[in-house]
């Protein structure tokens, strides 16, 4: 679609259904200025490798003790509040528009942060959930991410194989790493030898980015960069 053709269907969009802020109720945006400031950013200092709080700004304990194959995970938001609203939004109530703004969020923290990568890859998936959502809430921002730093995105080139259980339902690390572990396939070899950023909208355990990038790994890619909208962090004073 043409610059001005996609610009004339959000002018029509915009006008047969105004954007109300789900957090005030204000029209304009889906989150407007005023609680845009209030949002849960995940301020540095953090973990080097996983992207977690971590006073050092070097490696955590955990990191410490385990090697990864993703060399970098990073997140705009701490998973809560208004933030959560918004992705539980989009993922359960069919907000697909509202990653307008959650990817120009991505987009602002992608620059400002200086984060460099030849493609981006959304976490897909499976087909059966896909059917019955209806699109991927990860493709969706990785598109919007695209759109705003020119760098491309490969929809397709990781496919989940399993449909496992989803990852909120496990209990444990151990439970989680076991349950992706060789669930993503990778579909194409325009990946080796390149740099990868992961796209997800929320990074709990970075089990499901650890997968992803095992098979990104096994196909060539030369490095891999986890990068999500939001990120769980559990037992913060």
């Amino acid at each position: 679609m043409t610059g001005w053709l996609k610009q004339l269907q959000n002018e029509v969009t915009e006008f047969l259904f105004p954007c109300v802020c789900i957090g005030c109720g204000k029209f304009g945006d889906f989150i407007c200025v005023e609680c845009s400031r209030k949002l849960p950013r995940l301020l540095p200092p953090v973990c080097q490798r996983c992207g977690k709080p971590e006073p050092s700004a070097h490696l955590c304990t955990e990191c410490w003790k385990k090697h990864k194959g993703i060399d970098g995970i990073r997140s705009v938001f701490i998973f809560e509040g208004l933030i959560r609203t918004a992705i539980y939004e989009l993922k359960y109530y069919n907000l697909r528009y509202i990653c307008r703004i959650l990817g120009k969020y991505m987009a602002d923290y992608y620059r400002q942060n200086n984060l460099v990568g030849d493609y981006l890859v959304p976490v897909p998936l499976h087909a059966k959930r896909y059917k019955q959502r209806g699109y991927n809430q990860s493709e969706l921002l990785a598109a919007r991410l695209s759109e705003l730093t020119g760098v491309p995105m490969l929809a397709n080139a990781l496919r989940r194989v399993v449909d496992n259980v989803p990852q909120a339902r496990t209990a444990s690390i151990d439970e989680r790493l076991a349950n992706v572990e060789g669930i993503f396939k990778c579909e194409t070899d325009l990946v080796a030898g390149k740099e990868i950023i992961i796209i997800d909208d929320v990074c709990t355990s970075g089990a499901t980015l650890e997968a992803c990038s095992e098979a990104l790994r096994r196909a060539g890619a030369r490095r891999t960069f986890g990068f999500t909208l939001t990120r769980e962090v559990l037992n913060r004073s």
